[in-house]
């Protein structure tokens, strides 16, 4: 099946020869005519995925909670509670539902949502129109004051480059055209000084994947928190160091093949949050498994809670819910939970980070 995308994408390609995946990713989910992103609601049963505040307001309560929290250990400050990426707002919406009896909280904390895209803040609108929410396009746009901020799912979209390890260099994993269509093929091999520290820890043909946009993104977020305190909540899927290919597409909920149809089908890689931490210039947790996270945040005890009174297929999507959220076999492993703070600490159900030789 072909694409108006991958038709344009193939002409270039002829024209100016492949592309990086980075590149690949980003023409699929943002060109103006024909991304992904710009062009469809991807959430939901009736889209491509389902993010944890949608499978229940257990997460979105329990976000609200932690970040409440850390304000209150700050002090109470006027801050501004930010989220990045808010989809269709449910995140929100059940953060400060939460949050509502905690003192002085909705008085000292403007809340403003990072979002580019006029499709979703129109959803957004509709999901908090209840709320004194406000939006603006960028990071650059905060104002000087600590930010609470989280970003669920965010940074898996974000471009990542692959490099497949040949002896001491490295090859790019490139999209080429092979018989009219799309396909992978690899640079000659070439030193790579970003790359060398991986050296260390991987063996003769194994992958690294990369991504500035994400490296770029922790460094502005750490930047505020560093210059005007807070903390950063970064929920998503990956690991401590990127070793693999990741990079994926889903549609319908299936994973299809990333290079398949362009501009209909969500393309993500996993997370190096080493990576974030190392890119940020205030202090970071250690990724902890969401599971795990929200198990220290009470998950189970308001689990239980909200189940009184369910019977029947309400309870069982209730329990269903749960499990997604924090069992090894579904998200609960998978999922990471990383801050970036200030010296106050880290959020509840965060430790700080030690280093392996300390």
């Amino acid at each position: 099946m072909t694409t108006p995308l991958a038709e344009r994408l193939v002409r270039q390609i002829h024209a100016t020869g492949p592309i990086t995946v980075a590149d690949y990713m980003t023409a699929c989910l943002m060109h103006p005519e024909h991304g992904y992103y710009t062009t469809r609601d991807p959430l939901g049963a009736a889209g491509d995925f389902v993010t944890a505040p949608e499978i229940s307001q257990m997460f979105g309560e329990l976000v609200g909670l932690a970040l409440a929290q850390a304000w209150l250990d700050r002090g109470a400050p006027e801050a501004v509670l930010v989220e990045l990426g808010p989809g269709r707002g449910t995140l929100m919406a059940d953060l400060l539902r939460a949050t509502r009896g905690v003192p002085g909280f909705r008085d000292r904390v403007k809340v403003l949502l990072v979002e580019g895209s006029p499709r979703l803040r129109a959803a957004q609108a509709e999901t908090l129109k209840d709320s004194p929410v406000e939006w603006v396009d960028t990071l650059s746009d905060l104002p000087p004051k600590p930010i609470f901020l989280v970003a669920n799912e965010l940074f898996d979209a974000l471009p990542v480059r692959q490099f497949l390890r040949d002896g001491d260099l490295w090859r790019e994993r490139l999209v080429a055209v092979r018989g009219g269509a799309l396909a992978f093929g690899l640079s000659d091999p070439a030193p790579m000084a970003d790359l060398a520290p991986r050296l260390d820890d991987t063996a003769d043909g194994d992958m690294v994947e990369t991504s500035g946009p994400a490296r770029a993104l922790a460094a502005e977020i750490g930047g505020h928190v560093a210059d005007h305190g807070g903390t950063a909540l970064i929920v998503d899927y990956g690991a401590e160091r990127s070793l693999g290919d990741t990079f994926q597409a889903l549609r319908a909920h299936r994973k299809v093949d990333p290079l398949a149809t362009p501009g209909q089908a969500d393309l993500t890689a996993h997370v190096d949050f080493g990576a974030l931490a190392d890119a940020a210039p205030c202090a970071a947790t250690a990724a902890v498994p969401q599971g795990v996270w929200l198990e220290r945040l009470g998950i189970t005890a308001r689990a239980q809670s909200l189940a009184r009174g369910l019977t029947g297929e309400a309870l069982d999507t209730h329990v269903a819910a749960h499990r997604r959220l924090t069992h090894p076999d579904e998200m609960g492993t998978l999922f990471k939970v990383m801050a970036l703070h200030d010296a106050a600490g880290p959020p509840p159900g965060l430790d700080p980070f030690v280093p392996d030789d300390a």
